[in-house]
């Protein structure tokens, strides 16, 4: 199936195998290959990541929500600076110039003081905003961070052998250090229910991974149609971004999703973004005996070309960001 093409499903790929020998690896390199090529979405299964910590994070970050928004604001963003940490609410962040519809904890690598990254004022990079309460947020946080990069590291090694490539590809270049940033969102029943919690739009790096609740409501686009990707159990959704779409020259296409909140009560997600280092340079890579497909800029969302972009992963993450909020962007660029 061509990039970009025709799909009424989001494919399940069962990724234990990618700490097996070198056939079990390669074996489920093929499918996330073919689900790169098919959708740009998969479930996947298998994953390793402790259902406990899951909950851990779950239940904490429902504690946090449930606070006035008097105590949340304690550590809203505007106090994180250039590190863009911390808590914006409903309609605060924007998606192509219209609010979205959810709240939300912003939180990257726990950085130093320091680290040589905070002392020159590196934007997105520097400490976490941590609310007082609830107890135990903090470490759930970090563990879980820890644990999905840990998952992150090994997926791309699945996806570089998918590609015919080394599977240290991609760590070596730009994720043997990766950028990781991770947001709490939560999606109150809309007043309003032609209201989209997060409009159409594409991620920015290289793969995200998500983990849902139960109440649904994403949605991925097919060439003619939405398709929905409801939630399934013991399972992640993960996505592929703008760079690697860049990296792979469209061979594997950031597909356009959206969601919106079903429930008559909250809805929670949790995306954590795996994507290159932020000096690292972003570059197309030699794919032989792979067609390229035509720039699908005219089609896509924003009508960008991801093609185009000439730079390191922060030059593009920069031009994204300060979009996003506008009323911070000073504080990044």
């Amino acid at each position: 199936m061509a990039p970009g093409g025709e799909f009424s499903r989001v494919p399940v790929v069962d990724v234990a195998g990618l700490v097996g020998d070198r056939a079990a690896r390669e074996a489920v390199a093929r499918q996330l290959d073919a689900a790169c090529r098919e959708s740009g979405f998969f479930y996947v299964v298998g994953h390793g990541v402790d259902e406990a910590l899951q909950n851990r994070l779950r239940e904490r970050s429902r504690e946090f929500f449930s606070l006035e928004t008097e105590e949340k604001m304690r550590v809203r963003m505007a106090l994180g600076g250039r590190a863009w940490r911390g808590y914006f609410r409903v309609g605060d962040e924007l998606t192509s110039g219209k609010p979205d519809q959810k709240e939300g904890l912003y939180f990257g690598q726990e950085l130093p003081p320091d680290d040589p990254r905070v002392v020159a004022g590196t934007p997105l990079h520097g400490p976490n905003l941590f609310p007082e309460r609830p107890e135990g947020l903090r470490e759930a946080v970090l563990d879980y961070m820890a644990a999905l990069t840990g998952l992150g590291h090994r997926l791309m090694a699945g996806l570089a052998l998918g590609l015919g490539l080394d599977e240290a590809y991609f760590e070596d270049h730009g994720t043997r250090e990766p950028l990781t940033l991770f947001r709490i969102f939560n999606y109150p029943p809309p007043a309003d229910p032609s209201l989209w919690g997060v409009g159409e739009h594409t991620d920015y790096g290289l793969l995200t991974i998500l983990l849902q609740d139960d109440a649904g409501g994403l949605e991925v686009k097919s060439r003619s149609s939405w398709i929905p990707a409801p939630p399934l159990p013991g399972s992640y959704v993960c996505n592929i971004g703008d760079m690697l779409d860049r990296m792979t020259g469209g061979v594997y296409r950031s597909t356009p999703h959206r969601v919106r909140n079903p429930a008559p009560r909250d809805r929670m997600s949790f995306p954590f973004f795996f994507d290159p280092n932020f000096s690292a340079p972003v570059r197309p890579i030699d794919l032989p005996g792979r067609d390229r497909p035509a720039d699908d800029a005219a089609e896509r969302w924003d009508r960008a070309s991801v093609h185009m972009f000439d730079g390191t992963y922060g030059d593009y993450l920069l031009t994204k960001v300060g979009k996003v909020f506008p009323e911070l962007r000073s504080t990044v660029l």
